[in-house]
């Protein structure tokens, strides 16, 4: 029963941090479309640049709860809503 336990646990892990790692594509993608006709000042834009750069590292390393909150600083500067 305890083993079982933790192999359930350790699916809904590895299945949960899977489902991270696709989304942060998507919220990349978002922000370099909303970049093109974001009207910024120079700080935000390089508050934004910042931001992606910062998600981006942080979902190759696998750190993809970190790298969504970074991500979505850059969308709140851009008035984006996912």
């Amino acid at each position: 029963m305890k083993i079982s336990s933790i192999v359930a646990g350790l699916t809904l892990a590895l299945v949960s941090s899977a489902a991270f790692a696709f989304s942060c594509p998507k919220h990349m993608k978002a922000i370099d479309a909303a970049l093109t006709k974001a009207k910024l000042s120079d700080a935000q834009m390089a508050d934004v640049k910042k931001y992606r750069a910062e998600g981006d590292k942080l979902h190759k390393e696998a750190k993809h709860t970190e790298s969504l909150e970074a991500l979505g600083k850059a969308e709140k500067i851009l008035g984006i809503k996912m």
